[in-house]
């Protein structure tokens, strides 16, 4: 069964290991908005040109009294030398087990070349204060992308 997610609805649970030890969870952020955004692998080129478009923006991110949490099924160890080879300014978690992709419903069965994989679905969920789920993007275009999260952020 996929989770579809929809505006208003309550943002499923979340507590994932991070970038440099420990865990980031909804809970320990309740009453900040979060940007959190799911992307396929580190260091690929669509998810490297996101993650340095979040990171550009991270002082306005944080100014809007917003957290970017990017999430992949990466271990810990590969997003710890993604964020040092790329300078990155966002926390990166990992959901190797991918219980959370399937409770976003990003885990989703894609093609490439003819050959169906099971992969992560490129979408972003901007989370309010509340723990609801404000704005869904679905089948992200890098291009832009960042900027057009900001702007929602700071709609809110």
């Amino acid at each position: 069964m996929v989770n579809e997610i929809v505006e208003g609805a309550q943002a499923p649970k979340m507590n994932l290991p991070r970038d440099g030890g420990g865990n980031v969870s909804l809970a320990d952020l309740a009453g900040k908005t979060v940007v959190l955004y799911f992307y396929p692998k580190d260091d690929t080129s669509g998810c490297t040109t996101e993650a340095l478009d979040f990171t550009a923006l991270s002082d306005e991110f944080a100014n809007a009294g917003a957290v970017v949490i990017g999430v992949s099924p990466d271990p810990v160890k590969a997003h710890d030398k993604f964020i040092a080879k790329h300078d990155l300014g966002v926390i990166l978690a990992s959901d190797e087990d991918k219980s959370v992709l399937q409770a976003y419903g990003v885990w989703k069965e894609k093609s490439m070349y003819g050959r169906s994989y099971m992969g992560v679905e490129r979408s972003t969920f901007l989370i309010d204060g509340a723990g609801k789920i404000a704005r869904v993007w679905r089948k992200v275009k890098v291009k832009g992308h960042a900027h057009a999260v900001l702007e929602a952020v700071q709609s809110l």
